[in-house]
């Protein structure tokens, strides 16, 4: 007896947006707020599964935190749901035998450039490490800003890089920007010598420069102090906390504020900028641009010359030894179809 397919499973399964929570356009620069989604076409492994669970915690708030792709999904599908839910970027991860990529694709017609992931730390692995590691409730409330650094150069294909990624979050206005919202910052440097870029991200706090630990804490936290063993209030006041007072006093690190951020941190006085790491962090090489949504001609390879020169070699030992030529078509085919597993749509 025959069965009836369910159209069902093929659909992109989306958690709606509030309007409420959510805007079109910014109103403070008036342009068109980036989004984005974050997914896999294949299943991955439990590392890079959460890997990208923390990627999409990374691009919130605007973003899909929880899309759910199926099997069946195509490429087509989720650009048919972004359309309406006005989705920009898509990160799509891919792990092969040999590799692990990262692609980031305007939407609907591309560029789409495609990075190939050398080593990365989960924000777990982060938060781990740390002694006190910091993640308040409120700290993804507001999308990161973004600092490139070493992308200043004049190929083609760093440029590209430099506006995807500049693209890829809100535009902010620095004569507007309330300081409330700068909890997070991402930061991706690229090192011309290896060609690697080292992806951080970090969670922006301030702190008042000249004021002890015991105060700063009693005033955030409005907790009653312990004076049992203490002769005097003053005693409370003078007596060093842990860790050192003059911690984040450098000038380099000092800020004036134009208005008041909190409790503690109040305009018109210097604060000590901190940034700790979050996660996840990652080490990746750009290796392809494509002009379309991950199709289309490739305007940048890292291993284009590399494979002219290979199949130039083949064409020779072709024409010399033709009793040879059926294996070696099929080692380079089997090369071919690890190589652009990522790539089919």
């Amino acid at each position: 007896m025959g069965r009836f397919k369910n159209n069902k499973k093929s659909r992109v399964i989306v958690k709606p947006i509030s309007k409420k929570n959510q805007e079109d356009v910014s109103h403070v620069t008036g342009d068109k707020i980036p989004k984005s989604f974050v997914f896999s076409r294949m299943k991955l492994p439990g590392s890079v599964k959460q890997l990208q669970m923390d990627l999409r915690k990374l691009m919130l708030p605007y973003t899909a935190l929880s899309l759910k792709e199926k099997k069946r999904n195509t490429l087509r599908d989720f650009l048919n749901v972004s359309g309406p839910m006005g989705v920009t970027h898509f990160l799509m991860l891919s792990k092969t035998a040999s590799a692990l990529n990262l692609r980031v694709a305007r939407t609907p017609q591309g560029p789409t450039l495609t990075f190939k992931i050398h080593q990365y730390s989960l924000a777990s692995d982060i938060a781990q490490s740390q002694l006190r590691p910091r993640c308040p409730p409120d700290l993804f409330k507001t999308p990161p800003l973004i600092v490139l650094s070493g992308f200043g150069s004049q190929e083609l294909h760093l440029k590209l890089a430099t506006i995807m990624f500049q693209n890829i979050f809100p535009s902010i206005d620095i004569n507007t920007v309330k300081l409330s919202t700068c909890q997070r910052l991402v930061l991706l440097h690229y090192n011309k010598d290896t060609k690697l870029i080292d992806f951080r991200h970090y969670s922006i706090r301030l702190q008042p420069v000249g004021v002890s630990r015991r105060i700063r804490k009693f005033v955030q936290n409005h907790q009653v102090p312990d004076l049992r063993n203490l002769q005097d209030v003053s005693d409370f006041v003078t007596k060093a906390g842990y860790g050192s007072e003059s911690e984040g006093d450098e000038e380099a690190a000092t800020v004036t504020l134009s208005s008041d951020l909190g409790r503690v941190n109040k305009g018109a006085t210097k604060s000590a900028v901190k940034l700790q790491e979050i996660g996840p962090r990652m080490t990746m090489q750009l290796v392809k641009v494509e002009e379309g949504l991950c199709t289309g001609g490739i305007i940048f390879s890292e291993y284009g010359k590399k494979e002219n020169m290979k199949k130039k070699q083949d064409e020779d030992v072709d024409d010399e030894e033709e009793d040879s030529e059926e294996g070696e078509e099929e080692g380079s085919e089997e090369d071919g179809e690890d190589m652009d597993e990522d790539f089919e749509d």
